[in-house]
């Protein structure tokens, strides 16, 4: 797999896990985005993840969709300011 379709950061909390990929803009810029799944184990116990969430992960999935907010907030943040640098 090539670096760039990986994940610049992945959040779990229990079975809830959330990537976070960085995608460019056409401005030239870049934003993120989130995929939210959960992982299990199948009868023969092997890994497998799911997108679709029991009643026991939704709260588990808003505090990861949370820390993924405040992921992607401080990633902002850090752009907007090595963009003033860059400026001055």
């Amino acid at each position: 797999m090539e670096e760039n379709n990986r994940p610049v950061h992945e959040i779990r909390m229990g079975g809830v896990k959330a990537s976070i990929w960085q995608n460019e803009a056409k401005n030239g810029g870049s934003f993120y985005s989130a995929s939210f799944h959960t992982l299990y184990r199948d009868s023969e116990g092997s890994w497998r993840r799911s997108s679709s969430f029991g009643r026991e992960d939704l709260l588990l999935l808003a505090k990861v969709a949370n820390e993924v907010h405040s992921f992607m907030l401080l990633q902002s943040a850090q752009t907007v300011e090595v963009d003033a640098d860059d400026d001055e």
